[in-house]
């Protein structure tokens, strides 16, 4: 058996998950990155995008919208500015993220400009992932 390490996924509004893991895919602001047990210490700001769970061969995945994931003594914690199950992932609700993106872009500061044009743009790109 592959050895595991601790997840957990929590938002503003619940804990999503806790459970055990033996590799977590996370959206990394400079990329994906799969954490697996004894992985270095890391932290990363999150990009919209998946964060996948795997357990022997079971799968979970969880949409973020952005937030921050810490890996350390075996433990993956995420916290999530907003996360949901992917199974409840659409277009529509995809295109609504994008929507808020370009008016949160539009009324930018000219010292946040560019942090909304990035988080804008991983919205457009992750829409390419979702179906229907």
């Amino acid at each position: 058996m592959a050895e595991t390490l601790n997840f957990e996924l929590v938002s503003p509004e619940r804990k999503l998950a806790s459970t055990e893991a033996e590799a977590v895919t996370i959206p990394g602001m400079e990329g994906d990155l799969t954490a697996m047990a004894n992985h270095a210490p890391f932290l990363t700001n999150l990009r919209p995008g998946y964060v996948v769970v795997r357990n022997g061969g079971s799968e979970d995945g969880y949409f973020v919208t952005g937030g921050f994931a810490e890996i350390s003594d075996n433990t993956v914690s995420v916290l999530a500015e907003e996360a949901i199950e992917k199974n409840k992932v659409d277009r529509a609700m995809i295109e609504t993220k994008i929507a808020e993106a370009e008016t949160a872009h539009d009324e930018a500061t000219p010292g946040r400009k560019k942090a909304a044009l990035q988080k804008l743009n991983d919205f457009r790109a992750f829409l390419g992932q979702v179906g229907g």
